[in-house]
């Protein structure tokens, strides 16, 4: 199987590492890479890179001066790769061609599924995992091998000694994964109120903590550097608007502007605007008496206590022209009073499809608040906490489209949203699955969409070699994971249910349930091509999630998943299916199905494992070609990179895509004459 081999000084470098306790990858940073020398030298001569980009450049006319003194608090790197690459465009490059040469790669990452696990014969185990692996591996205990993979230093293990080429693998997947070491502010963050932080879970608290003071950050500077003030923040996929209330409340008193698709989420933000002192509802003068007159007659008559029995005695006068208004006060709208000096928020519902934000600048431009920032002339920062797939690709985009947008800041995830830009795979890429279509789901053939607004977004990974770097769902999908957050208790758990669903999945292909697909119909039968796991899947089922009951033993699992799926409502048709062939199923049946592929659970465990682990690549490719994108548009982007802003071990998706637009041109009277000359980009 080929693989890209690391360049010589990053051989180097990587046994330096005396002990798992200073491996940088264990932190979560570089990766087990470079030494602390290594590291300072390169700081250094980046300082000396950083300082020597301030600019002051006079005009051949003489009347005009350029201010461009890029101070901001930018990372040293625009990417953070670990140290043992010598430039971006060296980690890029290797990047690429390490993800679409690697056999083990792009088997791991793509070309495999867990639900097939036991479909096939041999299974997955023995088929894709290279043989001088598998007794390693399988006498492995799974912690321990977790540890092998993210965090144990490769020169120093003890016997038994893992195969050469595995150590060779492990080393490719940690120098190619972007580091995710976070170091906080020296300063303390300011402290979240109690009313501000109403609902939020400590992952939350953190995340909206840690990144409206990047944002604040963030604007300050860009205020001081390009002499332009950030006036409004658009928070794309608002959600709760937890972030936006922090931004808006003190002591940043933002203005925001929420767009959120889901009404019931800006109903609730609207509740919590409320209790953080954020917004208030209005004041309302009624006549007590008809008021109470109108509460009386919503009990029965029988139940009416003595002073309501007065009341309806003595009912009060109500003048012809009188309307009384008997709303409640949860029917009332929040009023929003926008203050001098106070941060002020605004709610646009509506589904973003793309990142243009037309509509939403319109409504500042045409419909300005007498005490808003910007009155008639906003300028926009686009922000979001872990945007869902195409989503945080629209954040991104709008800083491209819409003039108005001068910087963003973008943290993404649900990573298996995201829609697939360059269709199916070609028989180009043998181990890549195409997205199915579930029996009893909804949607499509996703891989089928060629979405303009899907993966990939930059010229760069599109035309890659002529055909492109094309990820699937399940690649997408193991990007979300968290290996090195995996405790040993929750470990077991999810690999138990991995297992069970794997099992099943080959008693449905046993009974008739599903049918194995095959990819390329061109191969003839005969051929053992025809049969490999990467040209045939079966139809995938979704079960979703079960009661915690069903997860404690295999024969429990099976009852529970027919149960669900013989009564769902949406799909009467595939009910009748599983009830016809899985509604006879004894108890002796499936335990000789448990009993039968139990010993094997253990391989399962390290598919899943090797599948998370360097899915850390995946993840890193989705980031890389956001920034690329970014790039790309070099007569609009000054600046842009990417940087951890959340602890890993509280949020794991946590780096942020930044990008900031040319500052303009200003003559010494002020006059716009333009963009700044665009700026090299190592």
């Amino acid at each position: 199987m080929s693989s890209t081999s690391p360049p010589t000084s990053c051989t180097n470098r990587l046994r330096r590492v005396t002990s798992a306790a200073e491996s940088p990858y264990r932190a979560g940073s570089d990766s087990a890479a470079c030494t602390d020398s290594t590291r300072s030298a390169r700081s250094s001569a980046s300082a000396a890179r950083a300082c020597s980009r301030s600019v002051r450049a006079d005009a051949s006319s003489g009347d005009v001066e350029l201010f461009v003194r890029l101070r901001m608090r930018r990372p040293s790197k625009p990417l953070p790769y670990p140290d043992c690459w010598d430039s971006t465009e060296e980690y890029v490059d290797q990047l690429l061609e390490f993800a679409t040469t690697s056999d083990t790669f792009q088997i791991l990452c793509g070309g495999v599924h867990i639900l097939d696990f036991f479909t096939n014969e041999p299974g997955l185990f023995q088929t894709v995992i290279p043989p001088d692996w598998q007794a390693y591996i399988l006498q492995c205990e799974p912690m321990k091998f977790l540890d092998l993979l993210m965090r144990d230093d490769l020169e120093g293990i003890q016997d038994p000694q893992p195969p050469e080429s595995l150590v060779e693998y492990i080393r490719n997947i940690r120098r190619f994964s972007l580091a995710r070491e976070f170091s906080p502010k020296k300063e303390k963050l300011p402290k979240l109120t109690r009313m501000v932080s109403v609902g939020m879970k400590p992952k939350k608290m953190h995340e909206v903590s840690n990144f409206a003071n990047y944002v604040d950050t963030l604007a300050k500077d860009i205020s001081v550097e390009y002499q332009k003030e950030i006036t409004h923040f658009v928070d794309f996929g608002s959600g709760q608007n937890y972030l936006g209330r922090a931004l808006a409340s003190s002591p940043y008193n933002k203005q925001i502007v929420a767009v959120e698709g889901r009404e019931h989420n800006i109903v609730g933000a609207k509740e919590l605007d409320m209790l953080a002192g954020v917004s208030e509802k209005p004041k309302i003068i009624r006549n007590k008496k008809l008021w109470m007159q109108k509460l009386d007659s919503l009990v029965p008559e029988d139940q009416l206590d003595e002073k309501a029995l007065k009341r309806a005695a003595n009912p009060a006068k109500i003048p012809s022209q009188y309307v009384p208004d008997f709303s409640p006060r949860s029917a009332l709208e929040t009023v929003y009073t926008p203050e001098e000096g106070k941060g002020f928020i605004r709610y646009i519902a509506g589904r973003l499809e793309s990142g243009d934000l037309s509509d939403v600048i319109g409504q500042l431009e045409q419909d300005p608040l007498a005490e808003e920032k910007g009155r008639g002339d906003p300028s926009l920062m686009a922000i979001s906490i872990h945007s869902c797939g195409n989503l945080s690709h629209h954040g991104i985009r709008s800083l491209t489209v819409n003039p108005r947008v001068q910087a963003i800041a973008i943290v993404g995830c649900c990573y298996n949203l995201m829609t697939e830009k360059l269709g199916p795979p070609t028989y180009k890429l043998p181990y890549m699955r195409p997205s199915l279509q579930a029996l009893n789901g909804r949607v499509v053939r996703e891989s089928e969409r060629r979405d303009p607004h899907g993966f990939p977004m930059s010229d760069r990974l599109s035309g890659y070699k002529g055909i492109g770097v094309r990820l699937n769902i399940t690649a997408r999908m193991m990007a979300c994971q968290a290996p090195q957050n995996w405790t040993e208790a929750e470990s077991d758990a999810f690999f138990t249910r991995h297992f069970y669903r794997a099992v099943l999945q080959k008693m449905f292909l046993d009974k008739g349930v599903i049918t194995k697909v095959h990819h390329n119909s061109d191969l003839a039968d005969g051929d053992s091509t025809s049969q490999s796991p990467f040209n045939t899947s079966t139809n995938p089922v979704i079960i979703g999630s079960l009661r915690k009951s069903c997860y404690k033993t295999f024969g429990s699992y099976v009852r529970g998943a027919i149960s669900k799926l013989t009564t769902n409502s949406e799909y009467h048709e595939y009910c009748d299916i599983i009830r016809e062939k899985m509604g006879d199923v004894t108890d002796e049946e499936i335990a000789r199905y448990e009993n039968s592929y139990g010993p094997r659970k253990r391989e399962l465990s390290a598919i899943w494992s090797l599948m998370a682990f360097s899915a850390n690549v995946t993840e890193s490719l989705i980031v890389t070609d956001r920034w690329l994108f970014l790039r790309q548009h070099s007569e609009l982007v000054q600046d842009c990179w990417v940087e951890t802003v959340f602890d890993y071990r509280e949020s794991p998706r946590n780096l942020v895509v930044v990008g900031v637009k040319r500052p303009i041109v200003l003559n010494r009277l002020g006059t716009d004459v333009g963009l700044t000359e665009p700026r090299q980009q190592k």
